[in-house]
């Protein structure tokens, strides 16, 4: 197989030796195999894509490594799955069955991490991913945890700016071998793309343009400090955009690579997506689906760590699948086109994908292997450190409940840190489900109901520093309705509550509605819309993030320890070897049908 690739140094120059090199192939590549009267006028291309790694070199622990699929039985059953080590075997395999293979990505690969790539600034994912042999990524909202000139290292290497270079040798990290796209991402002062917005391949004669974008609300789930200076634009006039550009260069073969995503209508991994005639698949991919210039070929998404395979008809009425592969490296997506050599366009009606389990059952990837001992013999005595003890599973990401006893755990946590007078004075604390990135797995090879320094890393990996304000009771219930309405109208987000702080959700009623008037109470009181109370958030809430401005108009600011410092201190201080913390009930939000 014949692959350009090239080290990304600065999109323009990339964009500028790309185009001079399609010009170049396209003058000869498609009408050479006329000329030569070759058997087939048409060839078989692969892509192999992934979406939403965080970082996730080992299995992921508890309920996040496992996958659902239909058993034997008939009945959906939960299956264990991810691993790099794993992936990258599984990888090898697919490329042998078609040597016309691309390897790409659809963001967030790092970021949210656990320990062992966390610890380093995710050197160890970008380094696992260069071997895992990708191709392209697009950017997701997680590459921007760190803003702008971190991203920027991790395509083109250096050493971390601050605590400069992690091998024991003094190598410098090299950075990416792999293009990250981010279309839509554009500099406020200059307008202009901060990195390569668009890339084309050449395989054995057949040129794919790739397009790579975040999800536009990007700024509304990272910190101010993640973003500053940029402007994230319109996904759909974005891609139509520079669908144009590659149909001017003679590229009609394109995919686009989106962070954004939707939510199935089933849980198991491989369900019909249109059985019955129906979409089985809402969110906002669909309408971005719909209205995604009839040229592109296929969109290959990420974000909601689902997985689906959907057919979702373009403008002009014609079928296009639209792919995700869950998270975390336990799924990849298989797509299989057809490339005519003498329209160079892909034939529509012969597009098919599917997703496929990355089982731990197969032979662990050598290379893989070495990346991750190397790294962990670094990790080493920061993660084996012992922080406290839990008496049983504590659900986090995996939870399927609104409250979960890990978010019960958080606030009461984060509230402990900021409750005395000289850290705030906080009476309550709200945490966002998705700064949850984990589970407390009961069982481990350190011992039954140890946690370790990397496992609560792994919980809250973005350190994000708690602020305790003031606000009045009014804007505590409005921070209430903004989980059912405005940003969160269509999904619901449900902060987390610390103990003391109840209240009532009516879901038959509507919006702001569903919160039971007269049920919200601090410590059995019914909050008073005229009071005032000091809260705790961490800084991405206070900022207004996941769609709570109510958050961002607090007052009399106290900046404390991070999020992370608080989960530690309330574990030293609340469980020992001889009595573990018990599992949190999760009973602060009472649910009506």
């Amino acid at each position: 197989m014949t692959v350009l690739r090239r080290r990304h140094r600065g999109w323009l120059a990339v964009a500028t030796v790309a185009t001079a090199s399609l010009i170049g192939g396209l003058t000869t590549a498609a009408p050479a195999s006329a000329d030569r009267g070759a058997p087939s006028r048409t060839m078989d291309l692969q892509l192999l894509a992934i979406n939403d790694l965080h970082g996730n070199l080992e299995p992921p622990q508890g309920s996040s490594g496992n996958i659902t699929e239909i058993g034997p039985d008939g009945a959906p059953k939960a299956t264990p799955a991810g691993g790099v080590e794993y992936l990258a075997t599984q990888l090898k395999a697919a490329r042998a069955k078609n040597p016309n293979s691309l390897t790409v990505a659809a963001g967030d690969m790092i970021g949210a991490s656990p320990l062992l790539s966390g610890l380093f600034h995710d050197e160890p994912t970008i380094e696992a991913l260069n071997g895992l042999g990708l191709d392209v990524s697009s950017v997701g909202n997680h590459e921007f945890d760190e803003g702008r000139a971190e991203l920027l290292r991790m395509q083109n290497g250096g050493c971390h700016p601050k605590e400069g270079c992690y091998k024991p040798s003094g190598a410098e990290f090299g950075g990416a071998d792999f293009e990250y796209l981010a279309a839509n991402v554009v500099d406020q002062r200059t307008g202009l793309p901060i990195m390569a917005p668009v890339s084309i391949k050449y395989v054995n004669g057949a040129w794919v343009g790739f397009i790579g974008m975040t999800l536009e609300g990007t700024p509304d789930i990272v910190t101010a400090e993640g973003v500053k200076g940029l402007r994230f634009k319109d996904e759909v006039e974005t891609a139509n955009r520079y669908t144009k550009l590659l149909k001017l260069l003679g590229i009609k073969s394109i995919v686009v690579l989106l962070h954004e995503g939707g939510l199935p209508s089933s849980n198991v991994y491989n369900y019909d997506c249109n059985a019955g005639g129906s979409l089985g698949l809402s969110g906002p991919v669909v309408d971005i689906a719909k209205n995604l210039d009839s040229e592109i070929d296929a969109v290959v998404t990420g974000h909601t760590h689902q997985s689906y395979v959907c057919s979702i008809p373009d403008p002009k009425g014609q079928p296009r699948l639209v792919t995700s592969g869950a998270s975390f490296g336990r799924l990849y997506t298989e797509i299989n086109l057809t490339y005519d050599m003498r329209t160079r366009d892909i034939v529509r009606t012969k597009v098919a994908a599917a997703n496929h389990v990355v089982r731990r059952d197969v032979a662990k990837d050598p290379v893989m292997t070495s990346v991750i001992t190397e790294w962990n013999k670094l990790a080493a005595p920061v993660a084996n450190r012992q922080v406290g003890w839990i008496a049983g599973k504590i659900d986090g990401r995996g939870s399927t409940a609104p409250e979960s006893p890990m978010g019960d755990l958080i606030a009461d946590a984060q509230l402990e840190a900021t409750a005395a007078p000289d850290k705030g004075a906080a009476q309550l604390a709200f945490m966002n489900p998705g700064g949850i990135r984990s589970d407390f797995a009961y069982e481990g090879p350190e011992g039954n109901g140890v946690v370790t320094y990397a496992e609560a890393f792994t919980v809250q990996p973005f350190t994000n520093m708690m602020v305790t304000q003031t606000l009045t009771g009014q804007a505590i219930l409005d921070v209430l309705t903004q989980q059912v309405t405005g940003a969160n109208a269509a999904n619901p987000r449900w902060l987390q509550v610390s103990k003391g702080f109840t209240y009532t959700v009516d879901r038959s009623q509507t919006g702001a509605a569903k919160i039971v008037a007269g049920s919200v109470k601090l410590n059995g009181e019914p909050i008073d819309t005229a009071r005032t109370y000091r809260v705790s958030v961490n800084e991405f809430l206070a900022g207004g993030g996941d769609g709570f401005p109510a958050l961002a108009t607090g007052t009399d600011k106290l900046v404390g320890s991070s999020d992370l410092d608080a989960l530690l201190a309330y574990l030293g201080a609340h469980s020992s070897a001889t009595a573990p913390l018990p599992v949190p009930a999760a009973d602060r939000i009472t649910f009506t049908a």
